[in-house]
Formats: C-alpha cells, structure tokens, sequence
C-alpha cells in the first residue's frame, strides 16, 4: 500500500494488479470477470481489514487451555452502491461471513453525472458497525460521496470505501468530502475521458458483471 495521504491506501500487490489487467481486456467474459471482480474484492479487502481490534478468549485445544486472539469490537456491514457494487460483495463475505449486508441504489444522469438516488436499505444499528461501502468503480466521485452521505445521515460513523479503479478525480473529491473516511483503491487510473469514463479503465462494471448493455 503507499500514498501520502494516511487514508488513501494504494494497493502495490501484484496479484491484484495482475487481475486488474485482465478485468480490462475487453475479450474477457461476463463468467470470469464476475469472478475477478470477487476476487480482487478479497484482496483488497484482506487488506482492509488490518485494522480489526482482537480480544482474547480461552480456547481448549488438544493439548491444553489457551489464550487466543479473536476478532473484537464492532460489528461489520458491507453496502454495495448498486448495481455494480454487488460484485464486490461475495469477496467480502468470505472474510467477513457474519456481515450484515445493505445497499444504496445510486444512478447517474447522463447529462449532469451527477448520481440520483433510487433506493437506501441499511442494516440494523448502523450507527454501532464498521461500514465497508463498495463499488468498482470511483470515476468523479458522485456517488461513492453521496452514498457515505446516506449513510452518515442513518448514523454511520466508521466507514470504509473499496474500489478496484479510481480516477485521481474521483479520489481527491471523495477524500475531501469526506476526509474521515478511509480509501483502499486496487489501482489508480490515468483520468476521465468525456463522458466522465474512467480511462484506461475496464469499461461499464455493472454491464460486463451482468452481461448487460
């Protein structure tokens, strides 16, 4: 991981780089690019949870009682910025398999881009979990900004942003909207091209998961 700012983490390992790449190849199928996309969302999440608080409990193993580290503290939510957020999810459930799952219902205008809100369905005691809010894609940063709003409005406080590709656009907006707000991002893309599409990129996320147009 490496950036200078202490919340913006980078990712260097070469594993995701190298899925990444193959996410952009425009010969690769919906199949295996769903499965990428989960995969990548492991990685970057094994490195997202770090941080995790440990308590320790009594365990009997076969030889003897011991003191071992368990996870402590918060309880985990991961919530999706849909559709394309959806993706990322089942990576994270193999970490975090007690998760709670919410998700956000975002759509860009066309001519504005900027996102528009069609659904917000939290889980319970929000205010009490540590948020992982996903998405593959961070390209102005519209609506990864407008999701954490959502959430903060309900009441959550420590969120987490995970993404695959970032343009620095995106990352600078949504680090200064919302400077409290850790972001891990598997790569960081040259920009935006027109049409607000991150550049090199890997196309629309949402349509190559589903197979949509």
């Amino acid at each position: 991981m490496s950036n200078e700012n202490k919340n913006i983490m980078i990712c260097d390992h070469p594993l995701i780089k190298h899925k990444i790449t193959m996410l952009r190849n425009k010969e690769t199928g919906t199949n295996e690019f769903r499965s990428i996309v989960e995969e990548i969302a492991m990685l970057i999440g094994y490195e997202a949870l770090r941080d995790l608080d440990l308590e320790y409990v009594d365990v009997q193993t076969p030889i003897e009682t011991a003191s071992c580290p368990v996870i402590a503290g918060k309880k985990q939510a991961i919530v999706p910025i849909l559709r394309a957020g959806l993706g990322m999810v089942g990576g994270l459930l193999k970490l975090m398999p007690t998760a709670k799952v919410g998700h956000i219902g975002l759509y860009r205008d066309e001519e504005t881009f900027e996102p528009q809100e069609y659904y917000c369905k939290l889980p319970s005691s929000i205010d009490q979990r540590k948020i992982f809010v996903v998405d593959p894609m961070l390209a102005t940063g519209g609506s990864a900004i407008a999701a954490i709003d959502f959430i903060k409005k309900y009441g959550g406080k420590d969120i987490t942003f995970l993404c695959v590709i970032a343009a620095p656009v995106g990352l600078e907006k949504l680090a200064e909207a919302h400077p409290d707000v850790k972001i891990y991002v598997g790569n960081l893309d040259r920009g935006l091209n027109e049409k607000a599409y991150i550049v090199p990129g890997l196309g629309d996320a949402g349509d190559r998961i589903f197979g949509t147009k």
